[in-house]
């Protein structure tokens, strides 16, 4: 079992890792450590300090020498890219590449498949969004909003709106958010041309398909320039 609570002294990581490693010594941990293999933590007098995450480590090291035979060389660069976000493989496999976490708010296919039966009127769009009238028509203006020609919104609208109203609250107003539209347009368009040649049915999936990850590619990039201004990332 990996020790928890309090750090380990260099000691106690030995005995911790004996039962597996019975060859285990303190100048064994230290040379590894020499090599940059771990980095544990020192106090002010120049003690150790091994967390439970370090002698995992160690045993990740120790067990791809023992069962792969692997040079130190080949493990530094495993534990390199794992520090990278990469998954450790079990006992020496190396390191998986990491897969990025689901965006949920990211329609799949059958969600862009799905027709939003929901249709609101002008005022219940209004009271829905957190908006108030002026603003949902400077919406409509704009462009941002699209009502069917009975005057109704449908659930597409609902979003826009409510995303809107959030934007709002960093003095963010319908004629900044033009340039959404404008965007959102181009890359419909660029999807339509994709899929255009493709039969009815074929066509209708490919262009929800196209759709989901040209949003999920939309998002990446508005967290990636995010990040790079000095959001968190």
């Amino acid at each position: 079992m990996t020790p928890a609570g309090k750090p380990l002294s260099i000691g106690a990581v030995v005995r911790a890792l004996g039962d597996e490693f019975p060859d285990l010594t303190i100048s064994k941990v230290r040379f590894l450590e020499a090599e940059g293999l771990v980095t544990p933590a020192r106090t002010a007098a120049g003690y150790r300090q091994f967390t439970g995450a370090d002698v995992d480590r160690l045993r990740w090291v120790l067990r791809a020498q023992r069962d792969r035979f692997w040079p130190l060389t080949t493990i530094r660069e495993a534990l390199a890219a794992a520090d990278r976000g990469f998954e450790p493989g079990p006992v020496g496999d190396g390191p998986r590449l990491p897969a990025p976490s689901p965006d949920t708010d990211v329609p799949d296919v059958d969600d862009l498949l799905a027709r939003g039966r929901i249709r609101l009127t002008r005022a219940e769009l209004v009271r829905a969004s957190g908006l108030d009238a002026p603003e949902v028509a400077s919406l409509v203006e704009h462009g941002l909003l699209r009502p069917a020609p009975d005057g109704s919104h449908g659930e597409d609208d609902l979003r826009a709106a409510t995303a809107a109203a959030g934007l709002a609250r960093y003095g963010l107003e319908a004629r900044h958010l033009r340039v959404f539209r404008a965007a959102a347009d181009r890359e419909s368009g660029l999807l339509e041309q994709a899929t255009a040649g493709l039969r009815a049915g074929a066509a209708e999936q490919a262009r929800a398909d196209a759709a989901h990850h040209a949003l999920a590619l939309h998002a990446a990039l508005v967290r990636g320039g995010f990040a790079g201004s000095g959001g968190p990332g």
